[in-house]
């Protein structure tokens, strides 16, 4: 019997996923976790739209004083406006929070002389 190992190209070894795969994973999870409870399952209503940032974003929100505020994120993000958040409007949330952020971090390293 030949003597075959796990690193043999005849037997290719699966793959993991990268960090960078399992984010972009996560952002699709997560979006269609909420997306599909009411109305169409591949778009947030508002209701949608609250309960993922007041789960998700619970950070974010708890800064915010402002009671208007998913409203105006739901009007900024609905493009279309068919009153609905599709996956390619929600992901220009999470990239425009995701660059605050990284620039919240750059402004800190910079204030610490790191």
């Amino acid at each position: 019997m030949p003597d075959f190992h796990v690193t043999s190209p005849a037997v290719p070894l699966p793959k993991m996923p990268t960090q960078l795969e399992n984010a972009m994973d996560t952002l699709i999870q997560v979006f269609h976790h909420y997306s599909g409870k009411e109305g169409d399952k591949y778009k947030l209503n508002k209701g949608e739209l609250k309960q993922l940032l007041t789960s998700e974003l619970t950070e974010f929100l708890s800064c915010q004083k402002d009671p208007q505020l998913v409203d105006k994120i739901m009007r900024d993000l609905d493009t279309n406006k068919d009153n609905e958040v599709d996956f390619n409007e929600f992901v220009v949330l999470v990239a425009a929070l995701t660059v605050a952020c990284n620039d919240f971090f750059e402004e800190q390293l910079k204030n610490t002389g790191i």
